[in-house]
């Protein structure tokens, strides 16, 4: 896997202060995506074990929320098995962090079992994440107001709840509007 980006202490990709990994590699190619270079899986440079630790060492600094994971496509097929090594290694070595992830792909379709994304990577994934803001951007439903998504038909999915009840449920963010 390669990334094009880490943010340290970015306050715009999730709640609170987060490390945020713009993974490469993206098929979704959405119209007015705001980050179109990463959607080559070779943009940046390689994941590699150094990058991974210099992850986990920065969310041991005390003002950190969590990690963020978006991109381009961390459900791509080629980014999965690298993304849940990295999820379970945090959830291992700062359990105190929770884990935001973007993805163009829509959970209870493209990324459940038989869905386009679905790997033998993609529900461990699922079952150890917080937060899921899923849907592909769609620039006529741009919404600037919107809490953490920039079109109305992305969804800020609870992840631990929705995998208890196997069915969607919605982070009360969803209908919050930025202030």
């Amino acid at each position: 896997m390669y990334f094009g980006q880490i943010i340290k202490a970015d306050s715009a990709n999730g709640t609170g202060i987060r490390l945020s990994l713009f993974v490469s590699g993206c098929t979704n190619r959405c119209p007015g995506c705001f980050q179109p270079a990463t959607w080559d899986f070779k943009f940046g440079r390689p994941f590699t074990k150094e990058v991974e630790d210099s992850i986990i060492e920065e969310l041991k600094k005390p003002y950190y929320e969590g990690l963020t994971i978006l991109g381009g496509e961390p459900f791509e097929i080629e980014n999965q098995e690298t993304v849940l090594h990295l999820i379970l290694r945090v959830k291992k070595e700062v359990p105190n962090r929770n884990i935001w992830m973007y993805s163009g792909f829509v959970y209870d379709t493209e990324l459940s079992y038989g869905g386009c994304r679905h790997t033998e990577f993609t529900d461990e994934i699922l079952d150890n994440i917080d937060i899921l803001v899923d849907g592909r951007f769609m620039i006529k439903l741009l919404d600037i107001t919107l809490n953490f998504r920039g079109s109305s038909n992305q969804r800020i999915i609870d992840m631990r709840k929705s995998r208890k009840e196997g069915k969607v449920i919605l982070s009360p963010l969803n209908d919050k509007k930025n202030a």
